[in-house]
């Protein structure tokens, strides 16, 4: 799952949305210099990557991209997920997906001291480009998976990852709803 999915299933706890979005950048045991609930958020997007990495609907979601992407198929997959939930959005919050992503972006940086350096240097662009909301359109996710290959060894595939995603948009959307039901289930028992 991308940064979307990880605050939505965090939410309304503030310290662990906050947790949960700077997951990828904590390594090893430096979760224990947080506070404690912006700890359990790093340890449950741990246990949510996980998760997500071992489940059959993910791993076949995966393998839509994996002649273009090979071992970065996870990386294009946990965006599009982060899509298809932005265009689903009012099936999972009573908030509307603009004001959860300002909430989001308000709650970060309420929270900016605790965040790693690399996060506090994207976050002011990602808050200015609306981010977290624009994965709602293609045009949206297809610019920032461009983004991620810009600042990141992901390959530039866009192209390519937009043509799967059209012609096998409702194929994928019907693997993103199975596995992200299977998926809440599971951060609630956590």
């Amino acid at each position: 799952m991308n940064f979307l999915s990880h605050l939505h299933l965090s939410y309304p706890d503030q310290e662990e949305m906050t947790g949960n979005f700077i997951g990828d950048y904590v390594k090893g045991k430096q979760y224990k210099n947080y506070p404690e609930n912006i700890s359990r958020g790093i340890l449950l997007h741990r246990k949510i990557d996980e998760f997500t990495d071992n489940h059959p609907l993910q791993k076949r979601f995966k393998n839509y991209f994996r002649e273009d992407y090979g071992l970065y198929a996870g990386i294009i997959s946990d965006m599009l997920m982060d899509h298809f939930l932005a265009k689903n959005w009012e099936q999972y919050s009573t908030l509307s997906l603009n004001s959860f992503a300002d909430l989001s972006y308000q709650i970060l940086f309420d929270h900016f001291d605790d965040l790693p350096q690399r996060v506090q240097s994207f976050l002011p662009k990602m808050r200015r480009a609306g981010r977290l909301e624009s994965y709602v359109s293609k045009e949206g996710i297809e610019n920032a998976i461009h983004l991620m290959t810009r600042y990141t060894s992901l390959p530039d595939h866009t192209s390519e990852a937009m043509a799967v995603l059209s012609s096998n948009n409702k194929a994928l959307e019907s693997l993103f709803y199975d596995f992200y039901q299977d998926l809440i289930g599971f951060v609630e028992k956590q």
